[in-house]
């Protein structure tokens, strides 16, 4: 026998869940008050919501299994909503709680809080009778564990966590829901493959899920193919490898142009050509063929008309793929192979070497360019630092400098809400305690949660925080000037004019950052910038560098 609220802490513990990411109401309060009874949480206590999802979030996808975030009722829940939806778009391991009124006021003022948030979880629910909650707990981990990965909501009456009850605390059990791929398939796509002449493998986050580099590696090699990553939140490819040509985005009108020379793409992980443009319904030409691994079978074709859909895990399908290309790989397709990883690898050295000459004539700038910034904060972090990059407008020039070889040496904040960057460097932090953690996150984006600096300074989270202080909302910037140019072909843009898009009254992060007790510099000139890092590392506690950059477009 057991009260519903001792049994949801007696479901966490058997979970393994160590961390509660949280910002309680009144209607939490019977679960704070037991907290004191179970030392093995550590409770990261949050300003506002959004700080609490985001560090949830980037823990989870840190460790590799479900995150436990506690809000409060209907309104904090509905501050954490922006955030739930960019894990559930991208398939983020949550279990999302918040507590409600007692179930027998249900004519007065108590909100259906499942319903509020089914929209953006994977499952919600509410549960009334303590009884319920051990095998609800259960179900919500397994739900939020097997894929499609995602948030999951459960949301607890007073009268169920105060209740008494018969309780058996059993956790979910993994399940083993790596698929192998279907034979059939993975022929089919060897064939295509065979027979193509201008190949191109495209990458994505749940490759990188799979722990698949390697046999992507393989494959691009054996078949010497060029390879782009499509969105980048994850390392889906080692960005050193020579064959690696950045991210695909349809807004780069020479990257468009460059799937029309394709004849066949090979998407593994990835969604292709998502964004946020409308560049026609079908973007290959008709020609080309579509080959689309996923473990998600609702991934596959949703983008894209789709030639061989394989849905697998990532790595079991590429091992698979690589091992019928060789049994009909002969010494006569080699000199076409040889040639093609010639010519990938040469291009993607002159993409290079093409943006760092366009980079040299404002490379002594003042205010310093975004290129010259993350130059000199990638020189001077650790070689084991973890890099969370929320850098916004700024990120195809965050990843010229920044590179990854493996999962977790760059992590960005994914999705379309903005304002996750300073809770996924602290969940990021919280998950990797032995590695230092650096978020690049652009000024706006912070601003969006900076409450969340308190809990870095009250929790001792030594992480480090990167402001790019452009003094606008530069990406609004960005992609109107897109908009105008590569959508609506104007002749001449206004995003570099783009009205309610600067900030008048500069924000002063630095000091924003020491007023909430964690230490903060503003740099204004390139050279400050390795020793102020070398400081904040050797300080062991959360730091802020506020860095004043050009926003001109």
């Amino acid at each position: 026998m057991m009260t519903g609220k001792q049994a949801l802490l007696e479901m966490l513990k058997a979970e393994g869940v160590d961390h509660i990411f949280g910002n309680p109401g009144t209607s939490e309060g019977p679960i704070i008050d037991l907290l004191g009874d179970y030392p093995e949480f550590r409770y990261i206590l949050t300003l506002q919501e959004s700080v609490a999802v985001g560090m949830g979030e980037a823990y989870a996808r840190s460790t590799g299994r479900a995150s436990f975030v506690s809000l409060h009722v209907d309104s904090g829940l509905a501050n954490g909503v922006a955030l739930m939806l960019d894990a559930l778009n991208t398939g983020t391991p949550m279990v999302v709680t918040s507590a409600n009124y007692d179930a027998r006021k249900v004519n007065e003022t108590m909100t259906d809080l499942a319903q509020l948030v089914r929209p953006v979880t994977k499952w919600s629910v509410e549960l009334t009778l303590p009884d319920q909650i051990p095998s609800t707990m259960r179900r919500a981990f397994n739900e939020a564990n097997t894929h499609p990965k995602g948030p999951v909501y459960v949301g607890f009456s007073s009268n169920a966590l105060e209740g008494m009850a018969e309780m058996n605390i059993v956790p979910s059990r993994p399940a083993y829901d790596a698929t192998h791929p279907n034979p059939e398939g993975i022929a089919q796509a060897a064939s295509l493959l065979l027979n193509s002449s201008r190949p191109m493998m495209l990458v994505g986050d749940r490759l990188s899920e799979d722990d698949a580099l390697d046999e992507a590696v393989e494959l691009a090699e054996l078949m010497g193919l060029p390879v782009y990553q499509a969105g980048g939140a994850e390392v889906a490819f080692p960005t050193t490898h020579p064959q690696y040509q950045g991210g695909l985005s349809l807004r780069v009108a020479g990257q468009r142009a460059a799937l029309q020379q394709v004849d066949l793409v090979l998407a593994v992980g990835a969604d292709p050509f998502a964004e946020l443009f409308y560049w026609g319904d079908v973007i290959l030409p008709p020609e080309a063929k579509l080959v689309h691994i996923d473990p998600s079978p609702s991934r596959i074709g949703r983008s894209e008309p789709t030639d061989v859909g394989i849905v697998g895990h990532c790595g079991l399908a590429l091992d698979d793929l690589t091992e019928a290309l060789k049994e009909r790989l002969s010494a006569a397709d080699q000199p076409e192979i040889d040639q093609r990883r010639d010519r990938t690898v040469t291009e993607a050295r002159h993409n290079r070497q093409a943006f760092d000459e366009s980079q040299a004539e404002k490379w002594d700038h003042a205010p310093m360019t975004p290129a010259r910034m993350m130059s000199e904060v990638a020189a001077a972090i650790p070689h084991n630092a973890i890099v969370v990059d929320d850098s916004i407008s700024n990120r195809g020039v965050m990843r010229h400098y920044f590179k990854g070889k493996r999962r977790g040496d760059l992590r960005a904040v994914r999705g379309q809400s903005i304002g996750g960057g300073i809770g996924a460097t602290m969940g990021t932090q919280c998950a990797n305690p032995d590695r230092p953690v650096f978020g690049i996150i652009g000024d706006g984006s912070a601003m969006m949660t900076v409450q969340g600096l308190w809990t870095a300074a009250n929790d001792n989270i030594p992480c480090i925080f990167v402001i790019c202080n452009n003094g606008s909302y530069r990406v609004l910037k960005v992609n109107f000037s897109i908009y105008q140019k590569e959508v609506l072909e104007l002749p001449e843009t206004s995003g570099g004019r783009l009205m309610y898009s600067d900030f008048g009254t500069p924000f002063n992060m630095a000091a924003i950052a020491n007023s909430m007790g964690v230490h903060g510099e503003r740099i204004t000139d390139p050279a400050d910038i390795k020793p102020a890092v070398d400081r904040a590392v050797a300080s062991g506690k959360p730091a802020l560098l506020d860095i004043v950059i050009d926003g001109s477009l």
